[in-house]
Order: structure tokens, then sequence, then C-alpha cells
């Protein structure tokens, strides 16, 4: 669980970051998740953009792929999500905060 300070760094981290992933008419798919989980193995945040054309929001998006990952929303903005996942063995994004 995130703490308020904790869910605000990540945001300003998050804000200089392109989108590394999409979810498109087909929704959120397993393979997509695992993609994801994989990258967040690797960097800790990953910022995903939904495209107008999803079946879904940007919301509903961010909390599926959430539960699937074992992950964390940070924020969702517009089409826009960010997830957040520490990784115990070497992690990049401080969180002391």
């Amino acid at each position: 669980m995130l703490t308020s300070k904790q869910r605000s760094y990540l945001k300003g981290v998050a804000s200089k970051l392109d989108p590394a992933f999409q979810v498109g008419k087909g929704g959120v798919s397993p393979e997509q998740a695992e993609g994801i989980e994989k990258y967040l193995k690797a960097h800790e945040l990953v910022k995903i953009n939904v495209l107008d054309n999803s079946l879904c929001s940007a919301a509903e998006a961010a909390q599926e792929l959430a539960e699937m990952t074992g992950s964390e929303v940070v924020i969702v903005i517009g089409s826009k999500a960010v997830l957040f996942k520490r990784n115990p063995e070497k992690p990049s994004v401080s969180l002391n905060l």
C-alpha cells in the first residue's frame, strides 16, 4: 500500500515517462499483462495508454491490469494510467520518504 507522499513522488517520476504499453479495442489480454509484469520487474513503474476505441475506460483497464500483475495503480488521468510494483531484489525507484 502506497502512502500519499509515495504516490505523489511516483506521479512526478511517471510524468517524465512515455507510455510503454497500449490497450486497444481488444481490451486487456493475459499476454499483455504478462508483458507488463516483466516490464514492472525491470522498471517498477509503467505508463499505459488506453486508446479511444477500447471497450474499457482507463480506470477499468488499470484496475484489471493491477489485479493481473499484482501491482498498484498510482494514478489515472484521461486515457493514461500508471502502475507500480516494487522489485524486492533490485529496487530502482526510491520510496524512502
